[in-house]
């Protein structure tokens, strides 16, 4: 065989590999009855990065790329391949995967169950993210070897108390814990949905049994009493995205379905211009669950939530063709 096809065929089996090592990554922390699911889906999820980061630096640098220079025998690490490929430190893609690699290289240690609770937003993320790159470094869709809402990970609704954590572990195990849950939420505030998703519960009540998931009584002769409560919403939690990074979010939701729009009969990538123009034809700025006016500027300034993101995508999904050119006229 030629070195071409050598170096081909070298990648198509890292590639196989790599996709997989996310199934085991996804197996292992969506069966209930599994304990190790944290450091499983942190150790498969790890392997299934390493070995695409891999099959890229191969095709584009060669095969000596993944190899250590004074250790010719010897593959560089995925950290190495993270600072090769992703080289800006600041990338909140970058900093989750290296989040999780360090959870992996310290879970043969100790890891309690709380620890799912602290890293499962950065996991769901990772997931996404490698969709996402696998797709753009390899052409290859996840979604052509498993639907789309399998890449959902299940959540243990546990609240993370501190407290509980200080009564249960020894002093040193508890601090651990708590610094690694506050670390992270720091970085969560500071960076966008690359390094952490937050999959979050909300109840809404509605007369219409249509618009319902789920069903509730409010009987005066229930065991219970319920009040019906208005709260103060901070809107850096249910309004933290601008339209830029709206933009980006659907264009990546759009890429991982494999959804191509439309306009002017010409094959368009979503961009500001046409998040405009949904925006003024649906009057999002007009609802407050899609958008919310922060007023203390001199000229207002607008941010969005995920609920207006996943209308934008589900419009745009139902007509792909045509939604852009028909919402502009």
């Amino acid at each position: 065989m030629e070195e071409n096809e050598l170096l081909n065929a070298l990648t198509d089996r890292l590639l196989k590999k790599s996709q997989e090592a996310l199934l085991l990554a996804l197996e292992i922390y969506n069966k209930p009855t599994i304990q190790y699911r944290v450091e499983g889906f942190a150790f498969f999820i790890c392997n299934a990065w390493e070995l695409m980061l891999k099959a890229h630096l191969i095709k584009t640098k060669g095969n000596e790329a993944i190899y250590y220079k004074n250790k010719p025998d010897r593959t560089i690490s995925l950290s190495d391949c993270v600072k090769i490929i992703f080289t800006n430190d600041k990338d909140p893609l970058r900093i989750n995967l290296e989040k999780i690699i360090e959870l992996r290289d310290t879970s043969t240690h100790f890891i309690t169950e709380e620890y799912e609770m602290v890293y499962v937003p950065l996991f769901q993320s990772c997931l996404l993210n490698f969709c996402d790159k696998i797709k753009q470094f390899h052409n290859i869709d996840i979604s052509d070897i498993m639907p789309a809402n399998f890449l959902t990970l299940s959540v243990n609704f546990k609240v993370l108390d501190e407290n509980n954590i200080i009564a249960k572990y020894p002093e040193e195990l508890a601090n651990k814990i708590l610094t690694y849950k506050n670390n992270i939420e720091d970085l969560s505030i500071n960076n966008n949905e690359k390094f952490s998703i937050r999959v979050e519960h909300k109840f809404f009540i509605t007369k219409d049994k249509n618009e319902a998931t789920a069903f509730v009584k409010i009987d005066n002769s229930g065991e219970q009493s319920v009040q019906i409560l208005k709260e103060l919403k901070d809107p850096n939690n249910t309004h933290k995205y601008t339209a830029k990074s709206c933009i980006e979010t659907i264009k990546n939701m759009l890429s991982r379905e494999g959804i191509e729009l439309e306009y002017n009969n010409k094959v368009a990538k979503f961009n500001h211009f046409h998040f405009t123009n949904f925006v003024k034809y649906f009057g999002l700025k007009n609802n407050e669950a899609f958008c919310y006016i922060h007023k203390q500027f001199s000229s207002p300034q607008y941010s969005y939530s995920q609920q207006a993101i996943n209308f934008i995508f589900d419009e745009l999904k139902k007509d792909p063709k045509d939604i852009l050119n028909n919402i502009k006229k």
